[in-house]
């Protein structure tokens, strides 16, 4: 069966040609993990094409997606990209760079860290935060659905409502949540505000990666605890509108690549129709 991880990450070394804005790291680690490093690893797991999420390593300046940009160029069977851009510019500027960003046909759109205070890089958590629903941010939105591009969104569960607000006013934009929504640590699946997360499910436009899995199960592969979650957001989205995602090697201190994807295999709640839409039919449909 397919496998395309929908959410990982690679930088190079910090050089004077790609300069690294801050050493925003996975735990435990330093200097790159290069696209060469990811491919070898998406052979080894058996990956058969991976989603590039840009880290905060590189700003948002108009080199920021550079490094995606070479590896995809690389890799051009096998990686695909998502890029980020500064958000606050006049609308000619703004609709501009939206163009500029996903303008190669293997950049699949724009990344907001939407948890997280707006500047240069981001800043501190702000789980309430809502920048990404300003006024001026409508005519992104609006170059977004003009190019066929998607947004894709890290946030918390106190800004599921927001999401849902920004899906209504935005139905020919395709809005994917990172990560199961990032249930806080300790956060039980019946328990709000992550329940929130199904009235996103009425917006036929809202996506769910299944991703950062082990992390957020806290136990041992299979991760029962995550999989409490992933039985919710199936009843309430359907296997079409999930995808599988590994968050490596944001998780290399807890799981090998392999364990963050291959847990679906090993679970009974998952059928084999479910299988394969988390595996690769939910990205076939979006972008293929």
């Amino acid at each position: 069966m397919r496998l395309v991880d929908t959410h990982t990450h690679v930088w190079g070394p910090d050089t004077a040609d790609l300069p690294w804005y801050g050493a925003n790291l996975p735990p435990e680690w330093s200097g790159p993990y290069s696209h060469t490093d990811l491919v070898a690893d998406m052979d080894a797991a058996e990956v058969d094409e991976g989603v590039l999420q840009p880290t905060t390593i590189y700003g948002r300046d108009e080199r920021a997606n550079e490094y995606t940009l070479r590896a995809i160029e690389a890799h051009p069977e096998r990686l695909w990209g998502v890029g980020v851009m500064e958000y606050f510019q006049d609308e000619p500027d703004l609709r501009q760079a939206v163009r500029r960003v996903t303008g190669h046909e293997r950049m699949l759109g724009i990344r907001f860290h939407a948890a997280f205070e707006y500047g240069e890089t981001p800043g501190q958590m702000d789980r309430q935060t809502d920048w990404i629903a300003d006024d001026a941010l409508d005519p992104l939105y609006d170059e977004i659905a003009t190019q066929d591009a998607a947004v894709f969104v890290l946030a918390k569960p106190g800004q599921y409502s927001m999401l849902a607000t920004l899906a209504a006013a935005n139905p020919h934009v395709t809005f994917v949540l990172e990560h199961m929504g990032w249930p806080d640590e300790g956060m039980e699946p019946d328990e709000a505000p992550w329940t929130d997360i199904e009235t996103l499910a009425e917006h036929e436009n809202v996506y769910v990666k299944v991703s950062s899995v082990p992390r957020a199960s806290g136990d041992d592969w299979p991760y029962e605890t995550a999989g409490m979650f992933v039985r919710k957001l199936l009843a309430w989205f359907g296997p079409e509108r999930l995808m599988l995602g590994s968050d490596y090697p944001w998780l290399d201190d807890c799981a090998s690549y392999r364990e963050c994807l291959s847990w679906p295999e090993a679970v009974e709640y998952l059928s084999a129709r479910d299988l394969s839409w988390l595996s690769y039919r939910t990205f076939e449909s979006l972008w293929e």
